[in-house]
């Protein structure tokens, strides 16, 4: 069974996964107080939250062109979804949260075709 090529394709992908994953931090061990890595670990992940904010809502056009507000199949749950990830961020302070409940959400009101 593990001699099959499928598996042995799948095992060298998940070490192929799993050594970039851990190469940063071996390469970088020793320069953990460096100033570039201080200020990358400070500023990096807000910065990529913020692009995939941007990239989720890049298709969203709050008003249409008569000044009627837009809400499309998943305009409201877009809008829903968003709000709860910044409400539960300035509330509790905790990305993972904030990202695991607005994805649920948002899935959970698509799924159920619950449109505005």
């Amino acid at each position: 069974m593990l001699l099959d090529p499928v598996w042995q394709l799948i095992v060298v992908c998940a070490l192929a996964t799993f050594a970039t994953r851990l190469l940063p931090f071996v390469a970088l061990y020793r320069q953990a107080d460096h100033p570039l890595i201080l200020h990358l670990g400070r500023y990096l992940p807000p910065a990529v939250m913020l692009i995939l904010v941007i990239y989720a809502l890049r298709d969203f056009t709050p008003l249409a062109g008569d000044w009627q507000l837009n809400m499309g199949d998943d305009g409201l749950p877009l809008v829903l979804a968003s709000l709860l990830v910044a409400g539960l961020h300035l509330w509790r302070r905790n990305a993972l949260l904030s990202i695991v409940l607005g994805t649920a959400s948002y899935m959970l009101m698509v799924q159920l075709s619950w449109v505005g």
